[in-house]
């Protein structure tokens, strides 16, 4: 008999697969509660579960495993990336970064990504498959009992296109918002721009950020870097942004990546601030991150196009790099891993 990934069941599903099993409504409750406020790992731990239940649920559950490939941290601000292999032997990434707000964590939704963009070292790698839900749980409860840390906040922009796994990245932040320690209020979701995904999920209400990585104010630049672009272009992504925005209240984040020559001069910056004009949004200014397959270099001008879009009525701040000395961008450690 298949075994279930238990870590994945919402405390519904949880029921009524305990219920078929001949059990009462309150041990789900009791196991949900064992599995993501106390985030056990092995049933034998439920020390309030009898015996003859904890061996039901060995028979008929597992829990999910990240087993620590690698771990590197940064000598000059504290930001842990780890490697974390699968229980199919493939590779992720995640990020625990610390920042005077709290703890953030950066996860991935896949392993590898399908959509190609020219300056991200995910989809080098290739694409494997999606990771479920309970996969992206424990990237957050490895990471907090790993170093002890809680993480206050979490962004999925590690590796993967989050809205390609979109079934499973909705359960998973469903997971989230039904434990009491993290509103999805401090949760950030990236998207390339899958227009009819960011539909649905404005529709969805979750109350989460959307940041919409778009990295060039027009079609021809866009597509040149950005293959995602020939299927949804850029007047498209405007308008799902805009019905994401007035569906459900909360303000785009733009991801924008500074390429040198490429993105960073002033024709860049007019044609971005004409294209954000009367949005309610902000402008987040990254350096571009340098791979050693890439021909792109990072931009020496990121605070003068900072200051051309502030003085053009854009809210626009740049990134702080973290875990620089440690490869923390997204991609990189399970490329080298190869």
């Amino acid at each position: 008999m298949e075994k279930t990934d238990i870590l994945s069941l919402s405390l519904e599903e949880l029921i009524i697969a305990l219920d078929a099993l001949g059990e009462k409504k309150f041990r789900a409750e009791q196991i949900f509660s064992w599995l993501h406020v106390k985030k056990v790992t092995e049933f034998e731990e439920m020390t309030n579960i009898s015996l003859e239940l904890r061996t039901k649920l060995s028979e008929n559950f597992y829990i999910k495993r990240l087993n620590i490939a690698k771990r590197l941290e940064s000598c000059t601000d504290n930001t842990i990336k780890y490697l974390y292999e699968l229980d199919d032997g493939n590779h992720i990434e995640t990020v625990l970064m610390e920042y005077n707000h709290g703890n953030s964590v950066c996860i991935s939704t896949q392993v590898g990504c399908k959509m190609g963009c020219k300056f991200c070292a995910s989809t080098i790698a290739g694409f494997r498959r999606n990771l479920a839900p309970s996969e992206m749980l424990m990237q957050i409860y490895m990471a907090e009992k790993d170093s002890g840390r809680h993480v206050d906040s979490l962004v999925l922009m590690g590796i993967g296109e989050p809205l390609d796994n979109f079934d499973n990245v909705v359960k998973f932040l469903r997971l989230l918002s039904a434990k009491d320690d993290m509103s999805l209020r401090h949760v950030s979701v990236s998207t390339c721009g899958l227009v009819n995904r960011i539909y649905e999920l404005a529709d969805l209400k979750l109350g989460i950020t959307l940041s919409v990585s778009l990295h060039a104010p027009t079609n021809e630049l866009r597509s040149s870097i950005m293959p995602i672009n020939d299927r949804f272009r850029i007047e498209e992504l405007m308008e799902a942004c805009k019905y994401y925005f007035n569906t459900t209240g909360r303000r785009i984040s733009y991801e924008f990546a500074l390429i040198d020559g490429v993105n960073d001069n002033r024709q860049s910056a007019d044609a971005l601030l004409k294209l954000l004009k009367g949005q309610n949004c902000h402008v987040n200014l990254i350096p571009v991150n340098e791979i050693k397959e890439g021909v792109f270099k990072r931009s020496v001008s990121v605070e003068k196009y900072k200051q051309m879009l502030i003085d053009g009525g854009l809210n626009a701040t740049v990134r702080r790099t973290l875990g620089a000395d440690i490869s923390a961008a997204c991609g990189q450690l399970r490329r080298d891993n190869k």
